[in-house]
């Protein structure tokens, strides 16, 4: 048998709720163009709604066996993401000193450029010409001035998935990051095109905290591939009590 190129198990994670989805939520509902959030968005911490998810999730990966639980965390540089992964790897008990963790820029939010911190209603307002050309185009495809595409993303997380098979072979690899992220990984991983992915998208946003996790299978493929098992799953955030909760991350443009 070819030797294993990929970890032994994936599992990928969107941060907790943020006050910048709060600020977005009262924005949109009051109707205004511009969210009212003064960090920048890489600085925009988790909510305490936020830190209880990451705790709840912690838990679950605590209640693993110990050589079941993730030995690399890899979390998005920004302070919501990489203060999840910091939470749920306490609260697992999992001793820093006993594995890798790397807070990697490539897994950070998608850029928004001029469009960030706007609603929906803002960008429709201060932006129409682009709000026209992004229905037109398609947000797979659609870069905003000084922002980035999904494709774009798609692009730097190949690089991503690059380093993990030559780096965390047969490991138990965790990611944080973001919704966004989220999707793209799917892309990468399960091989879609841009209907199958926008079609996810639309149907709804990633839960706080939800775990996607995919696992090695040495009988799948030619050598062996990565295969699905667990899909935005939130039952560790139930179990504890925690709310679910999935708003859209705070400089996104809005859905198609």
């Amino acid at each position: 048998m070819p030797e294993q190129k990929w970890p032994q198990t994936i599992w990928i994670v969107r941060h907790g709720q943020s006050a910048g989805n709060v600020a977005r939520d009262a924005a949109e509902e009051a109707g205004l163009p511009l969210i009212d959030i003064a960090e920048r968005d890489i600085d925009v911490p988790l909510s305490q709604l936020g830190e209880q998810q990451a705790n709840a999730l912690g838990q679950w990966f605590g209640e693993m066996p110990a050589e079941q639980r993730p030995n690399v965390v890899l979390s998005s540089s920004y302070a919501r993401a990489r203060s999840t992964a910091e939470i749920a790897v306490r609260a697992a008990g999992i001793d820093r000193d006993d594995i890798t963790f790397v807070a990697d820029e490539r897994l950070r939010e998608k850029e928004f450029g001029i469009l960030d911190r706007l609603t929906k209603f803002g960008i429709i307002q201060k932006y129409p010409e682009l709000h026209e050309q992004r229905t037109h185009v398609g947000k797979f495809y659609f870069r905003p001035p000084g922002g980035e595409s999904w494709c774009d993303v798609i692009l730097r997380l190949r690089s991503v998935l690059d380093m993990i098979s030559r780096e965390y072979r047969k490991e138990r690899v965790l990611i944080v990051g973001h919704q966004v992220i989220v999707n793209c990984f799917r892309y990468l991983l399960e091989r879609m095109d841009e209907r199958q992915i926008l079609e996810i998208d639309r149907v709804a946003d990633v839960p706080n905290c939800s775990v996607t996790s995919y696992e090695f299978d040495p009988t799948r493929g030619k050598n062996g591939k990565l295969v699905p098992q667990l899909i935005s799953f939130v039952a560790p955030l139930r179990e504890a009590g925690a709310p679910i909760t999935s708003e859209p991350d705070v400089p996104a443009a809005p859905k198609s």
